[in-house]
């Protein structure tokens, strides 16, 4: 099959899909296996060879200029680390606040390498799966309505290969991660507040508070224990099945909507348009 053919297959929003969805969790097992192998080097690694997939993946098959990731912007990822950091401790605020969270002790600081590599592999390759290649195409297929409810479900569903995971956690996941990280890429339509959003909340639970970061265990500067109903702690999970991680990024969430339907980037569904 000629490259032109591969092209012309590619370019229909189905075989995009499929190929960026695959090809996408691919590259990011990849990258989980260079990191459990080198750390916070093969972490980077891993970053960088997602961007790289991706911006080839749309150079390709889109035959576009990748304007999710231009220009690079640090201060919006910083922005982002900063949201998802106090999302997070607001979350684990109000748990601690109704008797759920308790500090047992401290670690080294030491214990934050491990914690800061999945930070960085899934801040950035999961938000250019999800919200850079599901989002996105299926916005073409669905409009902005349908792609937010495909992808966010797609996010809770894939979190059920997790330990320890329910499908309470994964509702809970497609709630307030897969609504609230779908609202920070529309915001700007660009990707590196959602990816800094998502290492930020990931980071905070395991890397600062030593609680589960979505079923796997962590240890973070902070010994901390989750406990009381599931509804609250979360359980096993960790904090984010709980009701209250729900309700917080909901808050974040629907604000970061609104804010961006009046800017003008929410998509119609393509009969709305006809």
């Amino acid at each position: 099959m000629t490259t032109s053919r591969v092209r012309a297959f590619a370019s229909r929003a189905g075989s995009r899909l499929v190929i960026g969805l695959f090809g996408g969790l691919f590259v990011l097992g990849v990258g989980q296996g260079a990191s459990a192998a080198l750390g916070v080097a093969g972490a980077v690694l891993s970053v960088a060879l997602s961007l790289g997939a991706y911006v080839g993946f749309v150079r390709f098959f889109e035959q576009r200029t990748v304007s999710e990731l231009q220009p690079a912007r640090a201060p919006e990822v910083l922005v982002g680390l900063l949201a998802g950091t106090a999302l997070f401790a607001a979350t684990v605020g109000v748990i601690a606040a109704f008797g759920g969270y308790h500090v047992l002790g401290q670690n080294p600081v030491s214990v934050v390498g491990p914690m800061l590599s999945v930070a960085l592999i899934s801040g950035v390759g999961e938000e250019l799966v999800l919200r850079g290649i599901v989002f996105r195409v299926t916005e073409e297929l669905l409009g902005t309505w349908g792609s937010l409810a495909v992808s966010a479900a797609l996010f809770g569903v894939l979190h059920l290969t997790n330990p320890n995971a329910t499908l309470t956690a994964a509702i809970s996941i497609a709630l307030e991660a897969g609504v609230l990280l779908a609202a920070a890429f529309l915001v700007s339509r660009r990707l590196w507040f959602a990816m800094g959003l998502h290492a930020g909340w990931n980071f905070t639970q395991g890397g600062l508070f030593g609680v589960a970061v979505s079923g796997n265990e962590a240890k973070g500067l902070l010994v901390g224990s989750l406990s009381g109903p599931e509804w609250l702690s979360g359980g096993a999970f960790g904090a984010e099945a709980s009701v209250v991680a729900v309700v917080v990024c909901l808050a974040a969430a629907v604000p970061s909507l609104v804010f961006a339907a009046k800017r003008g980037q929410w998509r119609a569904a393509p009969w709305r348009r006809a």
